[in-house]
């Protein structure tokens, strides 16, 4: 078979080439160039696809004996992923950068390449595992990306290779170490990869400009602050509100609410997150069929965290759910993540894009 090895640079993606190669199969690597300013793209740790990164993934290449490519796509990955990112959060959303990123870039305009070169399969350093298409979480719970794949369509995963889901992340380094990879100590990425400040607010902030608006309370209606607009802000959050202190009560306010028509932010107490439902939009059923009817599942609503069981049903092209307990931090545009409940709560059913939610049962 002809895998295509997505090769990051760093240690996962190493591997993952490694062992499809060793598995007998005709692999050449690639690395994806997603900046035009790659240089920019890394502080230390935080960040990936940098100069270093591609420098790296060639070396890793070089050690494998397989060819080696750089493909530029800084446009598509500029349009579908950083410019998606920023108007989300101008619409008062929480996007996923890392699951646009792979249902946009890694698993559409790589893959589409790929399959028109004439290769089979598509193979990534990404925690997940697949068995017959079937799509399910990592052996390694802590570093589980199934969350941000659960956008791939049947099709998708149909071509898809993800060689080191089944091994825990320390016995990933010492193969690497074994194979005289030298990422095999390198540190993880971390944070959005082109913002390597870290500082969210910021990047938002010098491309969406002033868009003031004000800090209200939930209860009261009283107007608390005044803010340059409602992309510094996300629900659930409690830091960085610009309010004097917290309510009356002596108890910390997090944001419940962002309007983004008239830039208001309402601010409230914790009781106020709780979520009993949620609507999401443009569903993807990963067996390539929505269910017949309401299906026992656990929710996931963050890359980690945020679970509960609950009912989900598919409306349309969308997905309603009806919570077991109440989650909190729910905020649209963030992705809705569906798996088999009980025993087979890792297997991963669908997914849909947050676009609304319920306080009530």
């Amino acid at each position: 078979m002809r895998v295509l090895a997505a090769m990051s640079g760093g240690v996962d993606s190493a591997v993952a080439a490694a062992r499809v190669v060793a598995a007998g199969h005709d692999v050449v690597g690639v690395h994806l160039a997603l900046s035009a300013e790659p240089g920019t793209l890394r502080t230390g740790a935080r960040g990936c696809c940098s100069k270093e990164d591609a420098g790296d993934a060639r070396r890793a290449a070089d050690v494998l004996g397989i060819p080696f490519y750089v493909w530029d796509f800084a446009e598509r990955f500029k349009e579908d992923v950083i410019d998606d990112f920023v108007d989300s959060y101008a619409a008062g959303e929480t996007p996923n950068p890392c699951l646009r990123c792979n249902e946009k870039i890694k698993f559409s305009a790589l893959a589409d390449r790929a399959f028109a070169l004439g290769f089979d399969a598509v193979a990534t350093g990404h925690y997940a595992q697949l068995d017959d298409g079937v799509l399910r979480r990592a052996v390694d719970a802590e570093k589980d990306q199934s969350y941000v794949l659960a956008v791939l369509t049947a099709q998708q995963l149909s071509r898809a290779l993800f060689p080191v889901g089944d091994t825990p992340k320390p016995q990933i380094r010492e193969e690497a170490a074994a194979r005289g990879l030298a990422v095999a100590d390198k540190p993880d990425s971390h944070d959005i990869c082109f913002i390597p400040s870290g500082d969210t607010r910021a990047f938002l902030g010098a491309r969406i400009g002033i868009r003031p608006g004000a800090v209200v309370d939930a209860d009261s209606g009283a107007v608390l602050a005044e803010h340059d607009g409602v992309h510094g802000f996300t629900i659930g959050q409690r830091k960085g509100l610009g309010v004097a202190g917290p309510a009356a009560d002596g108890r910390p306010r997090y944001v419940t609410e962002i309007e983004p028509e008239s830039g208001t932010v309402r601010v409230g107490s914790v009781e106020r997150l709780q979520v009993w439902t949620i609507g999401a939009d443009r569903a993807i059923w990963t067996s390539g069929s929505a269910p017949d009817g309401p299906v026992e599942c656990v929710v996931q609503v963050r890359a980690h965290g945020g679970t509960a069981d609950a009912v989900a049903e598919s409306i349309g092209s969308g997905i309603e759910v009806r919570l077991r307990e109440p989650l909190t931090g729910v905020a649209k545009g963030q992705a809705l993540v569906l798996y088999r409940p009980a025993a087979a709560g890792d297997v991963v059913i669908g997914s849909g894009t947050i676009a609304r939610t319920g306080h009530h049962r």
